[in-house]
């Protein structure tokens, strides 16, 4: 299975069971709600539904309502045509006749207006609808698959949201839980973005993480969820650069300059002055910061080897030496 369907990764108890409640809804060619905070995996869970359904030969069509203005998101949905307005200079075809034998995922629905809603309520109940501008109803064949993070319960009775949509959409709700409540996934989700990462960056291995930075990983609460988890995973890996050893600084806010180590580069003899405690083998201790200091410059250098050389003041054929001398695999 495609479209990112690796990253639908857990063992928590409360996430099976979305699993199986979405292989179930799968099957019927009723309208879905997924439930879910930012960064749970609400377009993974959509297309999931799609690519186990009968339709899964068809298109997967997704669109973000609030990305749209009212007038854009109507154009957008239900196509235009020609001369529907300023700038319409041909026939657009919307996202539900793209969708026709298909699915339809509509993001962030609570921020749809209420002509749209009509609209949509009217192509779930007939199947029909009619394009910006146009006067011919068109008939679609499409699945929609709706989700967002507000409480649609409280906006309808507030008159923000309409009830009878509402009602046809929650044919059943998939609530997909925060990743704060899928403690046992947290450590299963950052090794498999590790893994990736490193592929990413030509790195041999993923030299895993350390006690220090799994309590880190583990102790914060995640409001971005698994989105923010990917990215503090790859930055934290990307930082870390070619270093063999496991990684233990892991970076949750790139806003927040990084203090200085102890000493200007990591070293098992460091000491509280910054230089090497005694008694030590100092040819040992040489090997180990030379080491350093050239997986640094490739980190900076974004493994750019020329540059990288250049950092050190090094030529390119020196620079390699110390590559072959330090066993350090790098892609130019």
């Amino acid at each position: 299975m495609t479209h990112g369907q690796d990253s639908l990764l857990g063992e928590a108890n409360s996430f099976l069971e979305v699993l199986e409640q979405v292989s179930q809804l799968a099957q019927l060619n009723k309208p879905v709600l997924v439930i879910g905070e930012r960064g749970t995996g609400k377009e993974l869970i959509a297309s999931r539904l799609h690519y186990l359904s009968p339709r899964w030969q068809g298109p997967f069509i997704s669109l973000n309502c609030a990305a749209l203005n009212d007038n854009l998101l109507d154009s957008e949905l239900f196509g235009h045509e020609a001369g529907a307005f300023t700038g319409a200079q041909k026939r657009h075809l919307g996202r539900f006749e793209r969708a026709d034998g298909g699915t339809l995922f509509l993001d962030e629905l609570a921020t749809a207006p209420m002509l749209v809603q009509e609209k949509l309520l009217r192509v779930i109940e007939y199947g029909v609808l009619e394009r910006v501008g146009g006067g011919q109803p068109l008939q679609v064949d499409v699945r929609l698959v709706c989700a967002t993070n507000e409480d649609l319960p409280a906006l309808a009775a507030q008159g923000k949201f309409r009830a009878d949509l509402l009602d046809r959409l929650a044919f059943d709700v998939v609530h997909l839980p925060p990743l704060r409540q899928r403690q046992q996934d947290i450590m299963l989700l950052a090794q498999h973005f590790a893994v990736q990462m490193c592929r990413e960056l030509g790195l041999p291995l993923f030299p895993g993480f350390s006690p220090q930075a799994e309590r880190t990983l583990l102790d914060y609460s995640w409001p971005g969820n698994i989105r923010e988890l990917k990215n503090v995973v790859e930055r934290s890996l990307y930082r870390h650069g070619a270093n063999p050893d496991t990684v233990d600084r892991i970076i949750l806010n790139p806003f927040t300059p990084l203090a200085p180590p102890a000493l200007a580069l990591d070293s098992p003899h460091a000491g509280a002055t910054g230089l090497p405690t005694l008694p030590l083998n100092l040819r040992d201790w040489q090997h180990h910061q030379e080491r350093q200091l050239v997986e640094r410059a490739l980190v900076q250098a974004q493994f750019n080897q020329r540059k990288a050389a250049g950092l050190l003041a090094l030529t390119y054929h020196q620079f390699r030496g110390l590559l072959k001398k330090h066993e350090i695999g790098a892609s130019d």
